[in-house]
This record gives structure tokens, C-alpha cells and sequence, in this order.
């Protein structure tokens, strides 16, 4: 654990220089139109640089292009990992990595193996591919109505926004206006999912593309993971807002499940809205919590709990209330002890972080619960939906120097990773020699 430690403390004072660096940059005036505070440069920064997509101010109509082209290279960064382009970069100065590089880079993309060199060039090499398909698709679109270089500035802008998990928009109506294009929600969905399945899975599937070769458990897992949450998803938000004449009621048939399902991919990971959030039904809002506290995968673009933490932990649930003498097990691998220790820490300093969160905010703010609510889980999910601030900003808008403080925090944890964030607040571990006997207690 002190290895680990000293790793991620270097990760997490990287995010903290990443955030405070952009943050200067977004104060530059060439960066900003009209005031910018102190405070709302740091939130954005962080806010990109987690890939969440919360704004306090609008990034089309408060920052200039640079202003959004500094945006768009912290979203780039938080999403592939500070580290991981770092290490890239020194794979073209130098031959080889040093077994401290080697450690930091595993930490920062929760790699199982020292086997970096090759698994970093795919990474950058298969995220820079789909980011351009998508685009180019986008860019297609987006010149029917825009001059196409400000079409192209569109297409790159929200192919990496969707594929990092972002959510940021150029759009002062979010995605809203496209509501009823399918190239459009369809190519973010699947860059959005792309981006969310993991680093392992995207090179997995793209090493057996031929499928030629056995998946690994981690693929099979996020894949049937992903396809229940997404077809769920889908059917419970159309279920619930089917007839609500704020968001699906009066669209089409084809439009409703369309918008259903760009809900269902954004409600987990990313933050694009094609209807207004702010017009769901509470129980909408309720069970998204859900979602976006599941998240997507690990080592991937997005935040949330991760897929994988939750089915280790329904598979062990399901074993204990059997009372087999089996351990728990799936697709043939059983699940060790100590990673199902781990999914249990991550779901305990999780929800303890998230509910601790909102009761400052109910108590400090006095805004409606709810609300608050959806709020931090979209902060610490890194999902970045919100109900709005009754105009086209987050509802953070609303909140004081201490609310969003509260915010970036979490948004900070978010993408960090809850077991790492909780490692930082834990502190190393000191070695003992000193065993107890067990003692027996009823539960």
C-alpha cells in the first residue's frame, strides 16, 4: 500500500496543477468575454478536466474560441489521463520506462500489468481514430446549417467532448435543437459508450476484432453490464415520461424511443441533453441517480461506481443468500476475497461521500433536496446532467463560493477513483505484526 500511495498522491497533485493551471489560462482575457470570476474559472477547469460537463458560466457565450479550445484540451487530458499522455510522449523520447513510470502509469489507468510501452501507443492511437470518424460525422451534420469551418470547430469539439464522457456543448439549448436527428444522438451514443466500456475492453475488442480468441471476464462483463443498463434505461425513462408533455409527450413514436435512449446512454456517463432535465419527473430524477452512480467502466472515460464494482458485489450477494460452499464465481473465474473487499469500500466511501455532500448543500444552500441531489451525484459521478438553473447553466450556478468548492471536490473524486480518493483521506497504511484472534459477532 505505500507503493500505491506515493503513486497516487502524484496522480492526484497532478489533477490539482491540471485544474489550477487551466484555470489561470481560462482568466487570461484572451480566454474569456465579459467577467469571469476566480472561483467560475476554477469550477470549469475542474469540470473539464474531470470530463464531467457542470458550467457556471457559458462556454459558447463567456469564453472566446481559445477560451473553448483550452476547455476542449482539459477535456482531452482528464479523459485519456494526464498520465498516460505523459508517458506517451516519454515512449518517443526514450526507448524504455522506468519501473517508477511504469507503477505511476498502472495507478493512473488501473492497469493489472507493468506491460505499459505497448497498451499506451493503442490507447492513443484508438481514441484519436474514433474521436475523428465521429468527427466527421458530426461535421456532416452540422454544415447544413453552419459555415463549415465553424461546422468542423463543432464536430471535433463535441466527438472528443461525447467520446471523453464530457458533456460540454457549444449549443446554448445543449443538444436539444438535434432532438430529432438521429446521426447526431446516435453518433454521440455510441461515442459516449465507447469511451465509457474502458481502455481494456475498446483494445480487447480491437486485438479480436476476428473473434478468433476468448474475451477476457472483465469484457464480458462490461459488455452484458452496459447492454442490460442501456435496454433498462431506456424502457424505464420511457415508461415514466412517455406522456409528460415537458420532454417525450408530444414527440413521435420514433422520437420518444430515440430520446429515450440518448437518456439512458447520458444518464451513466456523460452529460448531453436532448430534452430539458429540468422537466423530468422527480422519479426521473430519483432512479437516474442510480444510473449515474453505476457509472461505466474502469480505466475508461467516465466515473460512477463502475459496472464491474457492482456485479462483484450482486454476484457475492447472490452467493451468500444461497449459502453455497462455493465461492463466488462467474463465467467460470472465481471472484477473490479481497476484490470483493474492495467493491465493498468503493460502494461504503461512496455513498457516505455523496450523502454527506448533500446534507451540507441542503443545509448551507437551502435549495430543493432533490435537486441538490442529482447535482452531486452528477458531480461525483462525472456525469455532469443537471437540472439547469432555470436558463442554461448548471444548477451549481446557483450555489455559493462553498457549494461549488463542495462540487469540485467531488467532481475531483469522481475522477480520481472513490478507492484513491479514499486512500489520499485514509493516508498509507502502517505494517503490524500484531494479530488478534477472531472474535464472533452476530449480524
Amino acid at each position: 500500500m505505500d507503493i500505491g500511495y506515493k503513486y497516487i498522491k502524484v496522480i492526484f497533485y497532478g489533477y490539482i496543477l491540471v485544474i489550477s493551471f487551466g484555470a489561470f489560462l481560462l482568466l487570461l482575457p484572451f480566454a474569456h468575454i465579459g467577467e469571469v470570476s476566480a472561483i467560475d474559472a476554477i469550477f470549469t477547469s475542474a469540470s473539464a478536466t474531470c470530463v464531467t460537463g457542470l458550467i457556471v458560466t457559458s462556454t459558447s457565450e463567456n469564453f472566446t474560441f481559445w477560451g473553448e479550445f483550452i476547455i476542449l484540451s482539459l477535456i482531452q487530458i482528464g479523459g485519456i489521463g494526464y498520465m498516460t499522455l505523459v508517458t506517451f510522449f516519454f515512449l518517443y523520447l526514450k526507448d524504455s520506462l522506468s519501473v517508477d513510470e511504469k507503477r505511476m502509469m498502472m495507478h493512473s489507468l488501473d492497469l493489472p500489468s507493468l506491460n505499459i510501452k505497448i497498451f499506451v501507443k493503442k490507447v492513443i492511437y484508438i481514441v484519436f481514430a474514433i474521436e475523428l470518424i465521429g468527427a466527421m460525422l458530426l461535421t456532416y451534420v452540422f454544415q447544413d446549417i453552419y459555415p463549415f469551418k465553424e461546422a468542423l470547430w463543432y464536430g471535433i469539439f463535441h466527438s472528443i467532448s461525447a467520446f471523453n464522457n464530457a458533456g460540454f456543448s457549444l449549443f446554448t439549448d445543449a443538444l436539444i435543437g438535434y432532438n430529432t436527428s438521429s446521426l447526431v444522438l446516435l453518433t454521440l451514443s455510441v461515442l459516449t459508450i465507447l469511451g465509457g466500456i474502458g481502455y481494456f475492453v475498446l483494445i480487447e475488442l480491437y486485438d479480436n476484432k476476428k473473434f478468433n480468441k476468448r474475451f477476457s471476464i472483465q469484457t464480458k462483463i462490461m459488455f452484458y453490464g452496459t447492454l442490460f443498463l442501456l435496454l433498462f434505461g431506456t424502457v424505464l425513462f420511457l415508461s415514466i415520461e412517455w406522456s409528460n408533455p415537458k420532454t417525450l409527450g408530444e414527440m413521435s413514436l420514433y422520437n420518444k424511443i430515440l430520446n429515450g435512449f440518448f437518456l439512458s446512454v447520458n444518464f451513466r456517463t456523460s452529460g448531453f441533453n436532448s430534452i430539458d432535465i429540468g422537466a423530468l419527473k422527480d422519479s426521473s430524477l430519483f432512479f437516474s441517480t442510480i444510473f449515474m452512480m453505476t457509472g461505466a467502466g474502469q480505466g475508461g472515460t467516465a466515473g460512477g461506481i463502475k459496472i464491474t464494482t457492482i456485479a462483484i458485489l450482486l454476484i457475492a450477494v447472490f452467493y451468500i443468500l444461497r449459502d453455497s460452499n462455493q465461492e463466488p464465481n462467474i463465467f467460470k473465474r472465481t471472484i477473490e476475497q479481497k476484490t470483493i473487499n474492495k467493491a465493498l469500500a468503493i460502494i461504503i466511501i461512496s455513498t457516505t461521500l455523496v450523502l454527506f455532500a448533500t446534507l451540507i448543500l441542503v443545509e448551507t444552500q437551502k435549495l430543493p433536496f432533490i435537486k441538490i441531489l442529482f447535482e452531486v451525484v452528477s458531480a461525483f459521478a462525472t456525469v455532469g446532467l443537471s437540472t439547469g438553473n432555470g436558463d442554461i447553466l448548471s444548477f451549481s450556478q446557483h450555489f455559493d463560493t462553498l457549494g461549488k468548492i463542495i462540487i469540485i471536490i467531488l467532481m475531483l473524486a469522481g475522477r480520481l477513483g472513490i478507492f484513491a480518493f479514499g486512500v489520499i483521506l485514509v493516508g498509507k497504511s502502517k505494517k503490524s505484526q500484531v494479530r488478534y484472534p477472531k472474535g464472533r459477532i452476530l449480524i
